[in-house]
């Protein structure tokens, strides 16, 4: 169950990071609201494996970097996974596209603090009943 509510979450950020940004599109006009829903999905399993694999290998790999730039260059590191993201979707036929690099940059930092606004309203898990 925690894993949907992750994907939910992730989903929304993503779709709020393309509501705001002119820059991001995620769907055509012409898709339902289930094409939409699917493709979000879609969208946050791919960020959330992405994230799991390859963000513990460039930290590790990056850290004189994070030091260096007291931590911005998250912000690079973030913005092309976004870019990533947006090909390996590209790749299985999904409609997500950013512009440009200032515009995945943008994108990580709405889906971050949004999925961290979200996280914080979400409880941590629900209590049994008993």
């Amino acid at each position: 169950m925690k894993i949907i509510v992750k994907i939910a979450v992730t989903g929304a950020a993503f779709w709020l990071a393309s509501w705001l940004l002119s820059g991001i599109q995620i769907g055509t006009a012409q898709d339902s609201l289930t094409d939409r829903l699917l493709t979000l999905g879609v969208i946050a399993v791919i960020f959330g494996v992405v994230n799991a694999v390859l963000k513990p290998i460039i930290k590790t790999l990056g850290c004189g970097f994070y030091i260096l730039t007291l931590g911005l260059f998250s912000l690079v590191v973030n913005a092309g996974l976004f870019m990533l993201v947006a090909w390996i979707a590209e790749q299985f036929d999904l409609v997500f596209g950013v512009d440009h690099f200032g515009w995945a940059v943008l994108g990580s930092l709405v889906v971050t603090v949004a999925s961290w606004v979200i996280n914080l309203v979400l409880p941590d898990r629900v209590a049994p009943n008993g």
